[in-house]
C-alpha cells in the first residue's frame, strides 16, 4: 500500500476561469474530447473492481482532465534540454491547478507500479481513493472548461 504525501487541494477551491481563453472563443474540440475521454475513463474506473486496473484509470482520467486544461490555455515557451510532462505543464500554465498537479504526480510512481502489476503496491483503497480525487478534479476542470 503506498501512502501519498502531497497535499489534496480542498475539493471547493476556487478555481479561476482559464485565462489563456479569450471571452467568447470556443472551445477547442481537443478540450472537449478530453473531457469527455476523461468522464469514459472514470466510468470505467468505476466499473472494475480490480485495484491495478482501477487505479492507471483513474489516473489516466485525470491526465486526460489536465490535457484538456492545457489545450484551452495557452502553450508556453518550449524549454530547450527539459521534457516536462502534463503535470508540470498544468502548474505553469494554469497556477489555479498547481496543487492538483503536485499531487497527481506524486501518484505516477504508483500509477506505474499497478500497470506493471505489482499488486503489493497498491490495494482497493489506493484505487478507491485516487478514483475519489480524479473525479474531483474531473469535476473541477470540467466547471471551468467554457463549453461554447
Amino acid at each position: 500500500m503506498t501512502i501519498t504525501t502531497a497535499r489534496v487541494p480542498h475539493p471547493r477551491a476556487p478555481v479561476r476561469p482559464p485565462v489563456g481563453s479569450a471571452p467568447g472563443a470556443p472551445t477547442s474540440r481537443a478540450a472537449l474530447a478530453l473531457l469527455r475521454q476523461a468522464a469514459d475513463g472514470l466510468a470505467e474506473a468505476h466499473r472494475t473492481e480490480e485495484p491495478l486496473l482501477r487505479y492507471p484509470a483513474a489516473y489516466l482520467a485525470a491526465l486526460r482532465a489536465g490535457a484538456a486544461v492545457l489545450a484551452v490555455h495557452a502553450r508556453p515557451r518550449p524549454r530547450r534540454g527539459s521534457t516536462r510532462n502534463v503535470w508540470q505543464l498544468l502548474a505553469e500554465v494554469a497556477p489555479e491547478f498547481a496543487e492538483w498537479a503536485a499531487f497527481f504526480a506524486s501518484c505516477s510512481d504508483t500509477r506505474a507500479a499497478a500497470e506493471a502489476g505489482i499488486a503489493r503496491l497498491v490495494g482497493r483503497r489506493d484505487a478507491d481513493d485516487l478514483l475519489r480525487q480524479a473525479e474531483q478534479f474531473v469535476g473541477i476542470v470540467s466547471a471551468s472548461v467554457p463549453l461554447r
